[in-house]
């Protein structure tokens, strides 16, 4: 049941990581979302930045 555990909790974490990755991608903030990938509590900060310019731009909101 432990094992169980352990890998829907690594799924979860995941899958949050790599949705909050593309977050920060899609608004502009290309800097926090490659150096998030050694530190990925960037990619938190950059979804919940607002977009940048040119994103707000191309329709991001």
């Amino acid at each position: 049941m432990s094992t169980l555990l352990w890998i829907l909790l690594v799924v979860i974490y995941v899958t949050l990581l790599v949705t909050l990755g593309v977050m920060t991608f899609r608004k502009g903030h290309f800097v926090l979302f490659w150096v998030g990938i050694i530190f990925p509590v960037l990619w938190i900060i950059g979804a919940l930045m607002a977009p940048t310019e040119r994103a707000q731009a191309a329709g991001v909101e």
